[in-house]
């Protein structure tokens, strides 16, 4: 289904009151597929807008488009990420303002085929220089990415409760909550770089030429590359999105690695003893969410044009509705089994 008539007219103000001239030309709804923004094609333009429902982040308003404009200035130099036109401040007509970016032509991605793009767009990413500490502002950069890390699975994790999960289901989050907090105590980390942290295959287009572009960068940060490898291959990352839903084998995991760290470079050496590891820790940090949003999507949406809101009133029946069939499967012991049975099919692949 598409997004609500009133974001058109609101939108078309916007741009009207800004003196833009893409306020002349036709607005388009794109069907409302994402929890966080609402998104329409600037027809003639090249242009979508992405009008935010809310912050992931937990942002003000103007702070949570600052942070994207930085994720799409600081992602443009890889070449597989649209290019940002503008912005639109928060108003009357959009609280929490807009973003125009370049509109990707292509296709959705089909797995696995499209496994080694994917690969190669998140190298590109991965490999672009590291800039001084003190130049990563606004984007996160914790002094410690995996603490970081432990800290939002954390936060994320108080909602278990309140999910109603079943005991076996909680005993397995527990035991992979442990496990990471034994890496998390020893000394050694990755190389950090620039990552995406929503690099699910539901992210990426691929253009005619074969080239698969990541189009959305909310979350950007400065971290580990295996998170944004683990994002893009896990069973609830590659079964989230309709239109490139696939279940991957062992195999075609481990090549899709392969491809990475050939097109790399320097920094495949260090991150491939933390594959599995951060692997790990981003389906914790994904079920977590998923049992957060089981507990807060039923909520009535506050009024406040800030921060995070995941109350199921800001998108459309159809797309809540598949994002809780999603989140029941994932959140079900047979799929958290097979899940953590795979972790270690795949450390033994890479180490065969």
């Amino acid at each position: 289904m598409s997004i609500h008539p009133d974001v058109i007219h609101r939108l078309q103000s916007a741009l009207q009151a800004a003196g833009r001239p893409a306020a002349g030309h036709l607005l388009v709804p794109l069907a409302d597929k994402g929890l966080a923004h609402d998104h329409v094609r600037l027809l003639g333009t090249g242009l979508l807008a992405r009008i935010p429902k809310q912050s992931q982040l937990g942002l003000a308003a103007q702070d949570n488009l600052d942070y994207q404009r930085a994720c799409f200035e600081r992602a443009a130099a890889s070449g597989h990420t649209p290019r940002l036109q503008s912005v639109l401040p928060p108003s009357a007509h959009l609280p929490r303002g807009a973003l125009l970016v370049q509109e990707i032509e292509g296709r959705p991605a089909r797995l696995a085929q499209d496994l080694p793009a994917i690969a190669s767009a998140l190298a590109a990413l991965h490999a672009l220089p590291l800039p001084e500490a003190a130049a990563r502002a606004p984007l996160e950069n914790a002094v410690d990415p995996l603490q970081a890390l432990v800290h939002e699975i954390n936060a994320q994790a108080m909602h278990l409760g309140a999910a109603g999960l079943p005991a076996p289901v909680l005993t397995a989050i527990e035991s992979e909550r442990q496990r990471l907090q034994s890496h998390v105590r020893g000394p050694e980390r990755p190389a950090r770089c620039l990552v995406a942290f929503d690099a699910h295959p539901g992210n990426f287009i691929v253009r005619p030429d074969g080239r698969a572009m990541l189009v959305d960068l909310e979350k950007c940060r400065y971290a580990f590359p295996g998170l944004d490898l683990a994002h893009a291959t896990l069973y609830t990352s590659t079964t989230w999105d309709v239109d490139t839903r696939a279940v991957l084998t062992v195999d075609e995991v481990a090549d899709f690695y392969t491809v990475w760290a050939r097109a790399v470079g320097p920094l495949a050496t260090g991150a491939q003893a933390w594959h599995v590891p951060l692997r790990r820790a981003m389906w914790l940090w994904s079920i977590t969410w998923c049992a957060k949003w089981r507990a807060l999507s039923g909520a009535s949406h506050p009024a406040r044009a800030d921060g995070e809101d995941w109350s199921g009133e800001r998108s459309e029946v159809t797309l809540v509705r598949h994002v809780r069939e999603r989140v029941d499967h994932y959140l079900s012991p047979a799929v958290v089994a097979e899940v953590i049975d795979g972790f270690d099919l795949l450390d033994r692949r890479l180490h065969a």
